[in-house]
């Protein structure tokens, strides 16, 4: 059989002239998912393969530092870091931990929602204390956080008996401007626990260890007794840690602490930013036993003190955002900084703008990370411009920037207070600003914005300003929803494609504070001493 050799000579010839016309891409592609491109010819070369994803090694970023001339930052303190990458998921825990969720600040509600007529009904409420100024309820930024704790840390807890063997408890945890930290259950309302009371008003935004780990972390804003960041037990409600918010080290004295702290789940480290100025980054050192029912951290701390040139207002109101090993934030002077917590070393600070309490958002693009951030109408005076703008993560140069003019009063200030939205879905092309006092002392403005070339491409005129920051929620098909809330206590459902206003509710009096959603419940506090369950159907 001599054309046996031959047929398989020919045969193997074909196979090579075949292989010959594919060309596998020989690169890593980014975290984003995206795919291996297969070339099979000059006819299907465009065309992408349905292959799993190939993901980047999530890695440190290492970059160069060159001399910031017009910046002096000092380090506090001798603390061994073993590694300051954050992970790529902040937490695998059902909730929402804390501000805005997640280090990017970009996922303030958790899990899908189911939609059948698009309303908004208010389920429950409780009444918080009052305190004799600032009243009770949550104020700016006053995000509650939201857990659904595992079975055996759920047990040792100090929760009411009947919620203890209670499978789908998911709590509700609420600082309030009263003072106290309350707890309530997701889906009725009824308190859970006794408050914890802190010592003075809470403005800010309370978290939750994302290891799961019976820990609260909360700051004051108000100094009507020792004030600071505080570390809670949550079996007990003992107080484990106090970081002292008036520290003379500090340029500046204001010793509150407005900013929600991130956890690394990972390395068991810790970091915030403080009204005096200050940038905290510690080991916690914990230790948790949930046969013996203990926790306890004792914390090796490294704080940082800056000043930018031209800036006289140092203090960080808003939550530090971390992309990696990278920090970012913005302070009462409108300075941007970019920190690595690898070497402990600024990327860049940029110049001063006005007063920017917003928490800065952070998106990765090709595995490269951009920030979206806006300004208030403060130091300017009665009447300016909020700047709104995108800045790359790495360099600090900004991609696009745009100017909406906006009143301001002293006491309550114009233009963006409200943390953005980084779209996703249907939206993933979008951003969403929310403007105070947008050309009239009252009223204001969303704009939805196409994150690559800054151009508008919605918005909505506002009768009422909003503080609270806009909530992103999505159904399971991609459909994107937004949630808005403002100064007349009204509730907004706004269809996130458009802009259209899909429901109203009113809950009574001016909503401040940021609402959490975990599935279709909607959980925020008024400045009128209520804390709310809205059902989104």
């Amino acid at each position: 059989m001599r054309w046996r050799p031959l047929l398989i000579s020919v045969f193997i010839l074909a196979l090579l002239a075949g292989c010959s016309q594919i060309t596998f891409v020989n690169e890593r592609v980014a975290a984003d998912e995206k795919l291996i491109v297969h070339n099979h010819g000059q006819k299907q070369k465009d065309q992408r393969e349905k292959l799993l994803p190939i993901k980047l090694p999530y890695e440190e970023i290492a970059i160069d530092k060159t001399d910031l001339t017009h910046l002096t930052y000092d380090l506090n303190g001798e603390v061994d870091f073993d590694s300051a990458l954050f992970p790529e998921t902040y937490t695998d825990i059902p909730g929402i931990l804390t501000f805005r969720g997640n280090h990017s600040r970009t996922s303030p509600s958790y899990g899908n929602v189911t939609l059948s007529s698009s309303t908004l009904d208010i389920a429950w409420s409780f009444r918080t204390g009052t305190h004799h100024k600032w009243g009770g309820g949550a104020g700016w930024t006053g995000q509650p956080s939201i857990v659904k704790w595992e079975p055996d840390v759920r047990r040792i807890m100090n929760i009411h008996d009947h919620f203890k063997e209670q499978e789908d408890f998911t709590e509700v945890i609420y600082g309030s401007l009263d003072g106290s930290v309350y707890f309530a259950d997701l889906y009725s309302g009824e308190l859970t626990r006794s408050p914890i009371k802190v010592g003075g008003p809470i403005k800010g935004s309370v978290a939750i260890d994302p290891r799961g780990y019976p820990l609260l972390y909360v700051g004051q804003g108000i100094p009507e007794s020792d004030i600071g960041y505080r570390i809670f037990s949550l079996i007990d409600g003992s107080e484990l840690h106090f970081i002292e918010g008036a520290d003379p080290w500090a340029y500046r004295a204001w010793g509150a602490f407005d900013g929600s702290a991130l956890i690394n789940r990972k390395s068991d480290q810790l970091v915030v930013g403080g009204e005096n100025g200050l940038f905290y980054h510690a080991n916690l050192n914990t230790k948790f036993n949930v046969q013996e029912k203990t926790i306890s951290v004792d914390p090796d701390i490294m704080k940082a003190r800056y000043n930018v040139q031209g800036n006289h207002y140092q203090g960080i109101e808003n939550s530090v955002a971390i992309y990696k090993n990278i920090a970012y934030f913005a302070d009462n002077g409108g300075s941007v900084l970019a920190i690595d917590l690898a070497d402990h070393k600024p990327l860049f600070a940029l110049e001063p703008t006005d007063d920017t309490d917003a928490t800065i958002v952070v998106e990765a693009e090709d595995n490269h990370p951009f920030l979206y951030t806006g300004t208030e109408v403060d130091q300017q005076g009665s009447f300016g411009n909020c700047l709104i703008r995108k800045i790359d993560g790495l360099s600090g140069e900004i991609i696009w920037s745009k100017e909406y003019p906006a009143y301001s009063l002293s006491a309550v200030n114009g233009g963006m207070l409200a943390t953005p939205v980084v779209g996703k879905e249907e939206i993933e092309h979008l951003v969403i600003f929310t403007i105070a006092r947008y050309e009239t002392l009252h009223g204001g403005l969303m704009i939805a914005v196409n994150k690559k070339t800054g151009e508008e491409e919605w918005r909505l005129n506002m009768d009422h300003y909003a503080w609270s920051s806009p909530v992103d929620v999505y159904t399971e098909d991609g459909k994107a929803m937004l949630i808005q809330a403002d100064s007349a206590g009204n509730m907004h459902l706004i269809e996130g494609s458009t802009g259209k206003v899909k429901d109203v509710v009113n809950l009574g009096s001016n909503i401040e504070a940021t609402p959490a959603v975990y599935e279709n419940y909607i959980v925020v506090a008024s400045r009128g001493g209520l804390v709310f369950g809205v059902e989104l159907k």
